[in-house]
């Protein structure tokens, strides 16, 4: 969440800065907010002073061995009074809380701005061969098409869940695992990732540390709705709702949350490789084709924790982790810089890497990955103690590396050939048995 703080002292400039992403921030109700808070504050620290005051004339009195019994009346009624206007402070505070949950990240000032992707900046394109992506001499497929003789189902995977959903066999789920494994080793060997195994299902609380909770609930699977139990004798407990993850950088990131990190422990690094669950909500109609818009899919995450002044020279190395595994892979794409209205909640600023595939003529998000900043470790009071010993905010950055399933698009399509095999990019095969060739062959069933 955005710091109090900044809106107290430039809440016209930080409202200026998110409509430039599209979101009007509502300045009366946080001035409202503020004022009453203000006058709380105010007229605690007199009824404080009030009270002191009151003592003292009683410790006076007694001295003197007159009745105090006035004075005492007097606390008793101060104190009534501040316990009321504690409570109401509690709540201006809860509601203020509960407020800033729904605001935005406010963008980095290198972000340009824009209301959507047409405004997305274009960084640099790499592709193995300095002329650019592959040139077919055959009518290039797409992965459907490509992946349906080795193993990609997606008859089987609606039969089981439904639309969005896919069933990988035989060759196909070995390049799947492959590709996982082939991410994970590169970003723990050459990166220094610590490889992580995180829980599925998390709780709501760990979804509002990240900013998926309370704003974008309709794009999570819950696995449990919150309410009332029973326990073995029968009595009612309050059950927290249980979430499937959307991504792995939620539990990731959730590791420091209620942390004070020793500053020699930065920057952490973690990377885990999970399912990812998504409703697709507001994506009716968009992607039905194929593995590119699925309910379920896997990532390789990488998430790190690190401390404000690092944190966007930590942005550009770990993009840079992201593109050494699409370059490992000879697989072309290009690293584009998102303008404010494309970018994801929590952000600061993202870089997505797109990676082309010959299929649909496109370039396609392969990887996102985002500078937070502070925004998801005040959310989490996730918090270093700086070189002058005071408690501080960390920094939190996360991306793919890589998006898993839409790797394995990008393989099938690029490395498609005319006789309907797929060749093995020579980073993979020691994961394939050193195997050079995917062909079709019986799957059982």
């Amino acid at each position: 969440m955005l710091d109090s703080a900044l809106l107290r002292k430039d809440l016209d400039g930080v409202a200026a800065r998110l409509a430039e992403r599209g979101y009007e921030l509502d300045v009366d109700t946080f001035r409202a907010l503020e004022a009453e808070r203000k006058a709380i504050q105010t007229r605690t620290e007199e009824l404080q002073a009030q009270r002191n005051a009151l003592s003292r004339g009683i410790g006076q009195a007694k001295a003197k061995k007159e009745d105090v019994s006035a004075l005492m009346a007097e606390v008793a009624a101060v104190g009534t009074e501040l316990d009321g206007i504690s409570s109401r402070n509690d709540a201006v505070q809860a509601e203020l809380a509960e407020w800033l949950m729904q605001v935005p990240n406010v963008p980095h000032a290198s972000v340009p701005a824009g209301p959507d992707a047409e405004q997305n900046v274009e960084v640099r394109r790499w592709a193995p061969d300095a002329a650019g992506p592959r040139e077919f001499d055959f009518a290039a497929r797409d992965h459907v098409d490509v992946g349906a003789p080795l193993g990609l189902d997606f008859e089987a995977g609606a039969k089981l869940s439904g639309s969005r959903f896919a069933v990988l066999r035989g060759t196909m789920a070995r390049l799947h695992r492959a590709l996982a494994q082939y991410m994970l080793d590169v970003q723990t060997a050459e990166h220094g990732y610590t490889e992580c195994y995180t829980p599925y299902i998390v709780t709501a609380q760990t979804l509002r540390g990240t900013g998926q909770l309370p704003k974008f609930e309709q794009d999570l699977f819950a696995a449990r709705k919150g309410g009332q139990g029973s326990d073995a004798q029968g009595e009612g407990e309050e059950l927290e709702s249980l979430y499937l993850i959307p991504t792995s950088e939620v539990p990731l990131t959730n590791l420091v949350r209620g942390e004070i990190v020793a500053a020699d422990a930065l920057p952490l690094r973690f990377t885990a490789h999970t399912p990812c669950f998504r409703s697709e909500a507001g994506s009716y109609g968009k992607d039905t084709r194929g593995m590119i818009r699925q309910h379920q899919f896997d990532k390789v995450e990488m998430v790190q924790i690190v401390t404000p002044e690092t944190s966007y020279d930590t942005l550009e190395e770990m993009v840079g982790h992201a593109e050494r595994i699409l370059q490992g892979l000879g697989l072309p794409y290009r690293v584009m810089l998102l303008c404010t209205g494309d970018m994801g909640f929590g952000a600061a600023k993202t870089y997505d890497l797109e990676v082309w595939l010959p299929g649909q003529s496109a370039y396609r998000e392969i990887s996102s990955v985002s500078n937070c900043e502070a925004f998801q470790a005040r959310r989490m009071q996730a918090r270093f103690r700086n070189a002058q010993g005071r408690t501080e905010f960390l920094h939190t950055l996360n991306g793919s590396g890589l998006a898993v399933g839409r790797t394995l698009v990008a393989v099938l399509e690029n490395y498609q050939n005319a006789d309907g095999s797929v060749t093995v990019p020579s980073a993979l095969r020691p994961y394939l048995g050193g195997g050079e060739m995917l062909r079709a062959g019986p799957i059982g069933r």
